[in-house]
C-alpha cells in the first residue's frame, strides 16, 4: 500500500508544473492524535529551505475539530532542507485537545511560509501546489 501511493505521489508530482508539491494523504487517528502524511516534491529551480504549514481536521460535519502548524521542511539554521528535484515525506502528527469521537476526518492543509535559499520568500499562491492524494 505504502508502495502504490509512493509510486502514484511520485508520479502526480514529475507531473505538476514548476511548484513545490504537496500531497495530502488522509489522516490516520489513533486515540486523541491525528497522523497526515504529506507527500512534498520540490519542483522548482532552487533548493527549498524551509516551509511552514497549517492543518486543520475537519469532520464529516465540516467543523474544525483540531489543528496544528510546524515547519515541515527545514525550520532550523543547520537543516539542508530540500534539494531542486528532491522529494521527501513529512508525518504531520495534529494532537486534539481529547480522543477523537470521529474516525472519517479529512486534513485540510495551508503552506503558509516557504523560504528559498538566500532568505528569498517564494509566493506561496504560485509556487505551491497542494492536493489530496489519489485513493
Amino acid at each position: 500500500m505504502k508502495r502504490a501511493s509512493l509510486i502514484i505521489f511520485l508520479l502526480y508530482a514529475t507531473a505538476a508544473g514548476a511548484a513545490l508539491n504537496v500531497t495530502v494523504f488522509s489522516p490516520k487517528v489513533i486515540g486523541q492524535k491525528a497522523d497526515v502524511q504529506l507527500g512534498l516534491q520540490n519542483n522548482l529551480n532552487e533548493n527549498v529551505r524551509s516551509a511552514r504549514a497549517a492543518v486543520f481536521l475537519v469532520d464529516d460535519q465540516g467543523t474544525v475539530v483540531a489543528q496544528g502548524s510546524r515547519w515541515i521542511i527545514g525550520g532550523f539554521a543547520s537543516s539542508l532542507g530540500l534539494a531542486a528535484g528532491g522529494t521527501n515525506t513529512f508525518h504531520f502528527v495534529v494532537d486534539g485537545a481529547r480522543a477523537f469521537t470521529h474516525t472519517n476526518l479529512t486534513a485540510k492543509v495551508t503552506i503558509n511560509r516557504v523560504v528559498l535559499d538566500g532568505g528569498r520568500l517564494a509566493d506561496v499562491n504560485k509556487d505551491v501546489q497542494v492536493k489530496p492524494a489519489a485513493k
